[in-house]
């Protein structure tokens, strides 16, 4: 029945090689009913698009892809930088960790502070956090300790996953199926997972961080907490601002402020998970005092 009714709604291929009929399909992802798609949104629709009609010239239907064809219509540009805003220093970072403690029904903020402070002082995406065991977890009693990340559980709708459930164990971005990420961890993080275990133990899996019931936490659920500890810790003129306005932000402030304490940029790719061409690119406004450094420069050299 659905195939009969793509069938029905579908243009023939041939129709393809139309420039209007492209520019239809290139203009729809950018609407919505009440207003225009976000930036990414057309972008990453646009891929899927351009990627369906590239199968089709794999297939020898058309000859080339027809999107290439098109020269007037341009998608969007995104952001691609980090902007310096959202990034918290050290004192805010830890008053948003301690505010954590105070959202939420029974436990729940406490339980979720370890998966944050995984977040900054890790510098951990919030899949990767998620998929965090035990097992992969070395944390001294004291000085530093170290996390060697081999799973990730990124949350999509249950119609695209290969499991049915809300959550796929997935290898590492950018790494090879099996190949795992050792980060180092500061002492402040290993206290505060060794806290985490003592008080909340581990799923059977090895699991950290889990639902009462031992499901994958959602998106929805540690994104409310966060949002209800920035209301408890920062000032109401922070609070409408963009610091740390998604728990993704604490991954930034982490990363920005390794590049300002001066760590090698390959060091800190490689404890982010991130290719150094990437990482400058991305960070490139967060990194304080260049401006100040080749004003200097230029200065001393016109003083010559």
């Amino acid at each position: 029945m659905a195939l009969a009714w793509f069938e029905r709604h579908s243009l023939p291929v041939h129709d393809l090689s139309k420039v209007r009929n492209i520019r239809l399909g290139l203009d729809a992802p950018a609407l919505r009913l009440y207003g225009g798609a976000a930036a990414t949104t057309i972008a990453r629709k646009r891929s899927v698009f351009y990627n369906a009609l590239q199968y089709a010239v794999d297939l020898e239907e058309p000859a080339s892809n027809p999107i290439d064809t098109v020269k007037a219509w341009k998608p969007p540009k995104v952001r691609e930088v980090v902007d310096r805003r959202v990034v918290v220093n050290p004192v805010q970072a830890r008053e948003l960790l301690t505010a954590v403690t105070y959202v939420g029904r029974l436990d729940r903020g406490r339980h979720l502070r370890g998966f944050f402070a995984c977040l900054y002082f890790g510098g951990l995406r919030p899949a990767e956090a998620l998929g965090l065991r035990k097992q992969d977890c070395h944390l001294p009693a004291t000085g530093w300790g170290r996390l060697v990340l081999a799973k990730s559980k990124p949350q999509a709708n249950k119609k695209w996953t290969d499991s049915g459930d809300a959550h796929d164990d997935r290898g590492l971005k950018h790494r090879a199926k099996d190949e795992g990420r050792p980060v180092p961890i500061p002492p402040e993080l290993v206290a505060i997972l060794r806290e985490h275990l003592d008080e909340f133990g581990a799923h059977e899996d090895g699991r950290l961080f889990r639902t009462s019931r031992g499901g994958v936490i959602s998106i929805g659920t540690y994104c409310e907490a966060w949002k209800a500890a920035r209301a408890f810790a920062l000032t109401p003129a922070q609070f409408v601002s963009p610091l740390a306005a998604r728990p993704y932000d604490l991954r930034h402030a982490a990363v920005s402020l390794w590049l300002n304490a001066g760590v090698a940029a390959p060091d800190v790719a490689e404890r982010a998970g991130h290719g150094v061409d990437v990482l400058l690119k991305v960070y490139a406004k967060c990194i304080d005092g260049g401006a100040e450094v080749a004003n200097r420069r230029i200065e001393d050299a016109l003083a010559a």
